[in-house]
């Protein structure tokens, strides 16, 4: 397993869709590994394949030691629930800046497993939200995209300062 380098804002590759995966073998394996190692160090809950330049449809999210990690590959959302929630949200790609960002509360996602078994999951709360998160980033959404202009431009400020300052 390898730490790689995280993709930064405003990277264009941050902003085009990612193509679906088509070979479950050890490098998809591997991949996944490295996502997990990549985003334990970040540190972060969730991480795509394109945050590390890899533009391949694959999620790693570690929302908590018990459930452990799990591995989303070609995951779309096939249903969501009408009802909507505002949660906090921020990006390894984006280090630092954080802001409220509306999802739907509840969310059906279909995906295959990293063997290429096609599984579905029903979430709600924190996992949904990141499900919705990442999925965005696989469609080339980057997360301030769901903001107001006026909250986008304030938080580009506020991380471009930042960044300059480190």
């Amino acid at each position: 397993m390898t730490i790689r380098p995280i993709v930064r804002y405003p990277d264009h590759r941050l902003a085009l869709p990612a193509r679906p995966v088509t070979a479950f073998d050890d490098s998809l394996r591997h991949l996944a590994n490295d996502l997990l190692e990549t985003m334990r160090a970040a540190p972060g809950i969730g991480i795509t394949a394109p945050h590390i330049g890899v533009p391949l449809r694959v999620v790693v999210l570690e929302l908590d030691a018990k459930d452990g990690a799990r591995t989303y590959v070609n995951p779309e959302i096939t249903w969501a629930s009408p009802e909507m929630i505002l949660h906090r949200e921020g990006s390894v790609s984006m280090p630092g800046v954080n802001d409220e960002v509306q999802r739907h509360a509840r969310v059906r996602i279909s995906y295959q497993d990293v063997e290429g078994d096609r599984r579905t999951e029903e979430s709600d709360g924190l996992r949904a939200v990141c499900h919705q998160h990442e999925i965005d980033q696989l469609d080339g959404v980057f997360w301030i995209q769901r903001l107001s202009r006026l909250k986008r431009e304030r938080l580009v400020k506020r991380f471009e300062k930042m960044s300059r300052n480190s």
